[in-house]
């Protein structure tokens, strides 16, 4: 391609053009930043200086001048309510609500963020009564979750699964198994006051909402034990092997126990090994040793453990085989053994906790729900040693 001298031309043109668009830019921000109040400016220099309080004030003389600075309310808020500052959230979101002309936009979303301060001070019941008048705006998604919350941690069950399902029925997404729990909660609730035909139709609506609710068909198996059929809750506690193998562990000892007051111990402890060998857990090796070591004896209880910490080399494992070597040991070998069995259960109480797959809070119980987030059925039931060896 050829090169034409009037190319040259251009290059002081489109460096002109260049010049007057910056100056351009440059006259429009001084220009927008004369426009903004003067006590914008002066609430920004009391943050700064570590004066939240003044800084409100001044921010709020801001919004009875003029209303577009609104959005900047909201920032303020939200950054107090994230500090933990819930007063000063509540304080600025009020002033908000308390405008007579606020637009109606505005105003429904000045009184949600007023209800998130609520909630993150603890005051469930404002929180509540502010969210209810949410339900049938463009917040309703989020107030009928935040009622969701505000149920469950009061515990009023019967609310939270008429919210839940509310939430499911929205398009929010599926809250079956959040349901099938807030059923098993009504039910244990009747179970420890003597109610087992009444906790038996409560969970029969937990398994209707979710059918492999393993904690459903624990209770249904208590129910029976405490209506005096140890047949029936036998028949209910096996029943958890078809929803979840590895969740036998948390079964393990009612099962036992049924056998034995059924009189058919070794049939437990047959069922116990069985499960053991195809759902390895030191839950279930702990029940089992104990059988063994009753029913069968101490060569035989060593034997066990000795043969599960071949096939899952663990710490808790060795703790264990241990504990069952010390049954044999010779009165000259106990006192180095269990020295040896101490320290090693020292270190082990570490690793003997249950993880929340959600948040990775840990706790040496067994949860349905996390304390930690309040996520239901988070935690796999084996302990962090174990599903560190499997993985």
């Amino acid at each position: 391609m050829e090169f034409e001298i009037w190319w040259l031309l251009g290059i002081p043109i489109f460096f002109g053009l260049g010049w007057i668009a910056a100056r351009v830019d440059i006259r429009q921000l001084l220009s927008e930043s004369r426009s903004l109040p003067q006590g914008y400016f002066k609430g920004l220099n009391f943050l700064l200086n570590e004066q939240p309080d003044k800084a409100i004030d001044a921010f709020i003389e801001i919004v009875k001048l003029d209303p577009e600075t609104v959005e900047l309310h909201f920032a303020l808020g939200n950054l107090f309510r994230r500090r933990g500052e819930t007063e000063r959230a509540i304080r600025v979101h009020q002033n908000l609500l308390a405008r007579p002309d606020l637009p109606l936009e505005h105003k429904v979303h000045s009184q949600y963020e007023l209800g998130q301060d609520y909630l993150k001070a603890g005051l469930l019941d404002r929180a509540e009564e502010t969210f209810n008048q949410l339900v049938d705006t463009q917040y309703s998604a989020q107030a009928r979750r935040a009622l969701l919350e505000i149920y469950q941690r009061e515990k009023e069950w019967t609310r939270a699964i008429d919210a839940a399902q509310a939430l499911q029925e929205s398009g929010a997404g599926a809250r079956q198994k959040e349901i099938a729990q807030f059923h098993c909660e009504l039910a244990q609730d009747e179970l420890v006051h003597l109610h087992p035909d009444t906790a038996l139709s409560i969970l029969e609506k937990a398994l209707a909402a979710d059918r492999k609710n393993v904690r459903a068909t624990m209770l249904i198996g208590d129910v029976y034990l405490a209506k005096g059929d140890i047949e029936a809750a036998l028949l209910a506690w096996r029943r958890v092997e078809q929803q979840s193998l590895p969740h036998v562990a948390l079964v393990a000892q009612r099962l036992m126990d049924g056998y034995r007051h059924a009189g058919r111990p070794q049939e437990g402890l047959s069922l116990l090994k069985s499960y053991l060998a195809e759902a390895p857990s030191i839950d279930l090796l702990e029940v089992l040793f104990k059988a063994v070591l009753e029913l069968e004896g101490e060569e035989a209880a060593n034997q066990l453990v000795g043969d599960e910490l071949h096939r899952t080399p663990t710490l808790l494992g060795l703790d264990k085989l241990l504990e069952a070597r010390l049954l044999q040991a010779s009165p000259e070998a106990v006192p180095e053994l269990s020295m040896i069995k101490n320290l090693v259960h020292n270190y082990t109480q570490k690793l003997a906790r249950y993880q929340c797959n959600h948040c990775g809070f840990k706790s040496r119980q067994f949860y349905w729900q996390c304390p930690g987030c309040s996520h239901w059925e988070s935690y796999p039931p084996r302990r962090t040693e174990e599903l560190n060896v499997m993985n």
